[in-house]
């Protein structure tokens, strides 16, 4: 492949250490998903290693016999890990009020970001897969859903549609049938609902008989709705009736707290992003960044700004050799040096405050996240690390292990045709394993 299209690091992992191996190290390249190193790195930077975020359940209203004569507010705090289980916990701590009825509406108050939904530092085309799932301060089960498909009994029966979590929110349009055999020609389209507060999930195509549970993941649009009405129906379970209906509003400053959930902490929330190369992760964590050091709504665009402070004053970063937009690496637009992406793995490594919670936020190679299925079993191989991809774009960045006991840094970049990614992902493990070999 072009030369040109590569950029390689390879060194000891050790401040300052200069490279045993380095090409087009100093160009800048588009890293793609190896952003949320810079990430994870800002987070640790930023917040206590013990932070939580918190979800409140909160009223103006009174408490008469046995319902709540007023509004109920649903308040987010930019928890990137509220999914169904905490919002189970949450009603179940509303549960012990006592209320069983509440005359007003449920109010969904996400004023703690911005109102921004897709940050315009993303790719411009919209797609409706989970990678692509929009923001806010307010959002539930990473703001998108599970649609299963299995076949039906019978040749020609329709297929058995679920949607995981299953709402009022999103209408199932089921047009998939059951065929003889192993087809999968099954096709899943998220829409959103002009009629009405909601998506509509489309599935139309064929599934064969003897065909395995096929799963499709699809974002929503409306986080905040999508929380109030999750928040509904979670209620309802537990005989709690809602007369008014979800809407959007503040909570007034003599609100009282009736109930909250703390989220789950920094290190766990970090690793979800870094294992699974969550987007939707990296920019709830960007504008919590930014709302927890400048006290107003977060954005991207403080978060990123107080990101690159951390980057320049804490690693040196120069302002014209690199360009940070966005913080999942969703665009090509962000431009970074392999020598500097080591550098920061090393500075890294050498801070304890944070760096045990680093590496192990990283994917295993052959274990888990975006590296279970890479490297082969056949080579005493150890590699932490993180992956990168775009259409023409990959690149792998962490550390590796040496069966002897020494660790080396890597930064590994290729920005060049889609048709070589493949080749290129192969060369970086090739490096690697030679690595190991001497």
């Amino acid at each position: 492949m072009p030369s040109a299209d590569l950029g390689l690091w390879l060194g000891y992992s050790q401040v300052g250490a200069k490279s045993f191996f380095e090409h087009n190290s100093e160009k800048l390249f588009t890293p793609a998903s190896l952003t949320k190193i810079l990430t994870a790195y800002s987070s640790f930077k930023t917040f206590p290693m013990d932070h939580k975020f918190k979800t409140q359940l909160l009223t103006v209203g009174e408490f008469k016999e046995d319902y709540l004569d007023g509004n109920l507010i649903l308040k987010g705090g930019g928890d990137p890990s509220f999914i169904s289980e905490s919002m189970w916990v949450l009603v179940n701590h509303f549960v012990r009020t006592g209320v069983k009825e509440i005359k007003g509406n449920i109010v969904v108050d996400d004023s703690y970001f911005d109102q921004i939904r897709y940050d315009e530092t993303r790719e411009k085309n919209r797609v409706d897969r989970a990678y692509d799932a929009p923001v806010g301060a307010m959002s539930f089960n990473w703001n998108s859903v599970n649609v299963y498909i299995r076949p039906g009994k019978t040749d020609g029966a329709p297929a058995k549609v679920y949607a995981d979590p299953m709402s009022s929110y999103i209408k199932v349009v089921n047009r998939a049938t059951t065929v003889k055999g192993n087809v999968k020609k099954i096709r899943v389209t998220r829409l959103a609902d002009e009629t009405r507060v909601g998506d509509i999930i489309i599935v139309a195509g064929t599934i064969g008989l003897k065909r395995e549970e096929i799963v499709s993941y699809k974002s929503i649009t409306q986080p905040d709705y999508w929380s109030g009405v999750h928040l509904q129906e979670f209620l309802d379970q537990r005989g709690i009736k809602l007369k008014g209906k979800v809407v959007k509003g503040q909570t007034p400053k003599e609100a009282k707290v009736l109930a909250e959930i703390e989220g789950s902490d920094l290190r766990k929330v970090v690793t979800d992003m870094m294992k699974f190369s969550n987007n939707y992760v990296a920019e709830m964590l960007t504008k919590n960044i930014s709302a927890f050091t400048s006290h107003k709504p977060g954005n991207i665009i403080d978060g990123i700004a107080k990101m690159r402070e951390i980057l320049e004053q804490d690693l040196g970063f120069k302002k014209n050799q690199y360009n940070l937009i966005n913080p999942s690496g969703l665009t090509r637009d962000n431009k970074l040096r392999p020598v500097d992406l080591a550098h920061l793995l090393n500075k890294a490594k050498f801070d304890f405050k944070f760096f045990p919670e680093f590496i192990a936020s990283m994917p295993i190679s052959g274990i888990d996240g975006t590296l279970k299925d890479r490297f082969g079993q056949d080579i005493d191989i150890h590699v932490r690390a993180k992956t990168g991809l775009l259409n023409g774009v990959t690149g792998l960045a962490g550390f590796i292990g040496h069966p002897e006991g020494s660790i080396y840094t890597f930064s590994f970049i290729y920005n060049g045709t889609q048709a070589r990614i493949n080749q290129a992902a192969r060369l970086f493990e090739e490096i690697l394993k030679i690595v190991i070999s001497n």
